[in-house]
């Protein structure tokens, strides 16, 4: 199997959805983290594709963008769905998830505090939604009693999962108050937590503000 190396900063951020399907997977990766004061010279050796991170490298190969990462390792390890429909509708959640992710993003950045304020309040107000959309279509597949597309864990519930964990309880091994009004999210939410691989990770891995 290839040698994986992912380099990205020291932050959960745009990263770690790779970092659990490489640990739902129980593959070994090497999670090589830097510091924001070494990315400039790094930057600037030409190596990284579009000069940004996260990226992955293996067998001479080299790969940026976090959602195509994170896809193409779920695909190499089995944690992607059986067919180009299922793959699709995986696509759609992941991509929703991060959709919704950029939203607190944007105003976490924010410098301006009257503009920091309404994409906050912007956020906040297009969440419900969102997790009702989700909700609804983890009830459509086998009435939402295990996973979100087909009959096995897809990076489809991971990122979903990532995406709550992230926004909502900061990283903590812990269930959002926010999806307790969306009982089969949550139930979702508690399942993959509570995956062994994915529970000893989340109790392990460094504390970070994002």
């Amino acid at each position: 199997m290839a040698q994986y190396k992912l380099t990205y900063f020291n932050i959960r951020g745009r990263a770690e959805a790779t970092r659990l399907i490489f640990k739902a997977a129980g593959v070994e990766f090497e999670d090589h983290r830097i510091s924001f004061e070494d990315w400039g010279a790094l930057k600037a050796t030409g190596k990284f594709p579009f000069a940004q991170l996260p990226v992955l490298e293996f067998d001479g190969e080299i790969l940026a963008q976090s959602l195509s990462i994170a896809r193409y390792v779920a695909n190499v390890l089995g944690l992607a769905p059986a067919t180009d429909l299922l793959k699709a509708k995986a696509d759609m959640l992941v991509d929703s998830s991060a959709d919704l992710m950029e939203k607190y993003v944007k105003a976490h950045f924010e410098k301006d505090e009257t503009r920091k304020a309404k994409l906050y309040d912007d956020a906040k107000a297009a969440t419900p939604g969102m997790l009702k959309g989700f909700q609804d279509i983890l009830k459509a597949n086998n009435g939402g009693k295990a996973f979100f597309v087909g009959e096995k864990l897809t990076y489809a519930d991971i990122a979903v999962f990532n995406m709550l964990n992230h926004l909502f309880v900061q990283g903590k091994v812990k269930v959002p108050e926010e999806i307790q009004a969306y009982p089969l999210l949550e139930s979702h939410y508690k399942r993959i937590m509570e995956i062994p691989n994915i529970k000893k990770w989340l109790e392990a891995r460094p504390e970070t503000l994002i």
